[in-house]
């Protein structure tokens, strides 16, 4: 993006946030350093008309304060074709509204937007269906509405981790041990007795001395460190919206040989900005939709993640790859 190149921002609304610890908010603050004009909606707030992306977008400004972190300017009616680049950071839940998003962002790519991530890519990339994948990178994984199937894998692996596909967070995240009498209905409560399709994974010891660790790329290349997020003394979940605590560590050679198997996919695919959830030596989750980490990991190593995600779209939007 040359200077003063328009940069459209689709998030959840703004005066929400936690702007100490959001991600959108750094990867804005990093694009307004480099002199690029901010541009705001939500949801609601794009449509299609005769197959032309639309929306009615405001001026944004934003501050790196925890008191008065955005200003909005003025309300404009614009094509979202003619914006230079597109940052969809609506969080989850994936939903069907989410999907009918997506389309009205192809369009605006179609119609000359460079969108991020691409909207085909979060449609089909399921954070954690897509780890099938890359099978070779993950620990044994199920993925099935059959609920015989799921207790036939907690005995063949003496303890699983259950869960929800739509989740984030941490949400109805269940660790399961094989004789558990609750197994049943946790199968039950996942799959709405068979009518819906969960994950399970074999449990990873790890995650108590080593953290769920998320791994950052920036169009295909690492970030250095990864953020690792710890469980609670009473807890099993490493999301930090469930309790856990935030510590880092350098990347290590098993990181980095999951980032060169993934990252050229996803980068091919238009998926500049993407977190990895790794404990011990496997991928759990590929995050694609709105993955965070970025404002611990920058406090604590003196890093600008936004900024490598703001270059890494001038690159695209120059040309380059």
């Amino acid at each position: 993006m040359a200077p003063e190149s328009r940069l459209l921002i689709v998030m959840d609304p703004i005066e929400s946030i936690k702007p100490v610890k959001d991600s959108t908010l750094a990867m804005m603050l990093a694009a307004s350093r480099r002199g690029h004009r901010l541009l705001y909606a939500e949801q609601k707030d794009i449509w299609l008309r005769d197959g032309i992306a639309m929306g009615r977008v405001r001026a944004l400004e934003v501050r790196d304060d925890a008191k008065r972190w955005y200003e909005f300017g003025a309300t404009q009616t614009l094509r979202l074709g003619e914006c230079d680049a597109i940052l969809m950071r609506k969080d989850p839940p994936f939903d069907t509204e989410y999907v009918y998003t997506t389309y009205i962002l192809d369009r605006a790519r179609d119609q000359g937007a460079l969108v991020v991530n691409d909207p085909r890519g979060l449609r089909d990339m399921n954070e954690k269906v897509y780890t099938a994948w890359f099978a070779e990178c993950c620990a044994p994984t199920l993925i099935t509405r059959d609920m015989g199937d799921m207790a036939g894998f907690l005995r063949e692996h003496g303890k699983a981790v259950c869960k929800p596909l739509h989740g984030m967070g941490g949400r109805s995240i269940f660790v399961l041990e094989d004789g558990d009498k609750n197994r049943n209905v946790v199968f039950e409560t996942l799959t709405d007795y068979g009518q819906r399709y969960a994950i399970v994974q074999r449990y990873l010891p790890e995650i108590t001395t080593a953290g769920d660790c998320r791994v950052i790329l920036v169009d295909g290349e690492p970030v250095p460190y990864a953020l690792q997020r710890m469980p609670s003394s009473g807890d099993n979940r490493g999301n930090l919206a469930a309790g856990a605590r935030a510590e880092s560590r350098p990347l290590n050679d098993r990181d980095r040989w999951l980032c060169a198997i993934i990252g050229p996919k996803l980068r091919e695919a238009g998926m500049i900005f993407v977190g990895l959830d790794v404990i011990g030596d496997y991928v759990t989750e590929i995050n694609v939709t709105s993955p965070t980490g970025i404002r611990e990991l920058d406090h604590k190593h003196g890093l600008d993640i936004g900024g490598l995600l703001i270059e890494a779209i001038e690159r695209r939007l120059s040309g380059g790859r």
